[in-house]
């Protein structure tokens, strides 16, 4: 199945319609919903599901306007680099001597190369942290991953964080491997993200698959 066959059947399930259905309303009221519809699937559309090798979940989307197109943890070109990717540059400057920190928080050519990055909630309100948590994101992000533990074979997931890491239950350990770690945030990333060495544990496994190593 391709993600667009995904799209389509999810779209049609009571959830998803709901979901729908609230974000029109929102949008109605004259409210701001980021990322922009165009780059709502985002992910999915820069790493199709035959080529995923790796899947990074985050929490939220960015909700500062101009800072969230899709993918987690990363920004367009242009735009700060945000708290968390710079820890997670802080741990490949750490961990894989040739890597030199950019200045971009554009993290397009790592989707394009396998790895998929999706936040838990798709959508949020311009300037409000979590406010469409509950509405229906949760279910369609546990389908995606059960989608890609169900159709794909030797997928890494790193679960970041104890809310990233409840998802594990939806992965078949005897398929896919799963790297956990404290989130990179700076409220716990001194407690464990520093010196995980997932990156290049990534890379190991891929190498072990007979897959193409992730040019971080």
């Amino acid at each position: 199945m391709s993600w667009k066959a995904f799209l389509e059947n999810q779209a049609q399930l009571p959830y998803f319609i709901t979901l729908q259905k609230f974000l029109e309303e929102e949008e109605l009221l004259g409210k701001t919903i980021l990322p922009p519809k165009a780059l709502r699937f985002n992910a999915l559309k820069l790493t199709p599901l035959d080529s995923v090798k790796v899947v990074i979940l985050g929490q939220d989307p960015y909700h500062g306007v101009g800072q969230s197109h899709g993918l987690s943890f990363s920004v367009p070109e242009g735009v700060k680099v945000p708290p968390s990717l710079r820890n997670i540059y802080k741990e490949l400057a750490q961990s894989i001597p040739e890597f030199k920190i950019p200045e971009s928080g554009n993290l397009e050519h790592w989707a394009k190369q396998g790895v998929l990055m999706i936040n838990s909630v798709w959508t949020v309100e311009k300037g409000l942290a979590g406010s469409h948590a509950g509405k229906g994101w949760e279910t369609f992000t546990d389908n995606v991953i059960s989608e890609i533990n169900n159709v794909q074979d030797n997928v890494i997931f790193l679960l970041w964080g104890s809310y990233a890491q409840k998802k594990s239950r939806l992965i078949d350990l005897t398929k896919h491997n799963i790297l956990t770690s404290v989130h990179p945030s700076p409220l716990s990333a001194y407690r464990g993200f520093f010196g995980c060495n997932h990156f290049n544990q990534v890379n190991d496994i891929l190498i072990q698959k007979g897959k193409s190593i992730i040019h971080w």
